[in-house]
């Protein structure tokens, strides 16, 4: 089938063959998220997937998204250590949310954007600070305006 052009068609059908078990993990994951279809579903995930790709292909593409924390509060060392972290990467962090989440452990969002391979770097500096238990980052697609879906 080829592609689109860019005065072609907004909308192109696709026609897939699947194992019948993957055909109802599918079938389940978009009544549990309660997505219009199949197709909005796919869609939604090969969106994901481009921008993972996009990333590890080419990474200085622009990308926002977010890289969320989770640590223990009790410990001034693991606090300072993020700060400085974040100090030192101002020019990727838009914005940040902390939230405390009972039993001294704490979980921190922050709002990033800039070259996927510095953001991969960001994460990996967090990853180092001994003391936190968990750190990802998840690329919401480059930071122009989306092409059409």
């Amino acid at each position: 089938m080829a592609a689109p052009s860019d005065s072609g068609p907004s909308l192109v059908r696709l026609s897939i063959s699947l194992p019948a078990r993957l055909f109802r993990q599918l079938d389940a994951m978009v009544a549990e998220r309660a997505v219009a279809n199949r197709s909005a579903m796919i869609a939604e995930l090969i969106r994901a997937e481009l921008a993972a790709h996009s990333a590890r292909e080419r990474p200085e593409t622009e990308l926002a998204g977010t890289i969320t924390l989770i640590y223990r509060t009790d410990s001034g060392r693991v606090r300072h250590a993020l700060a400085q972290t974040q100090q030192d990467a101002m020019a990727e962090i838009i914005s940040s949310q902390h939230v405390f989440l009972g039993d001294d452990r704490s979980l921190e969002v922050l709002v990033v954007k800039g070259p996927a391979q510095r953001l991969h770097a960001l994460c990996d500096d967090f990853r180092k600070i001994r003391g936190l238990e968990q750190c990802r980052l998840v690329t919401a697609g480059a930071t122009h305006p989306a092409e059409p879906a």
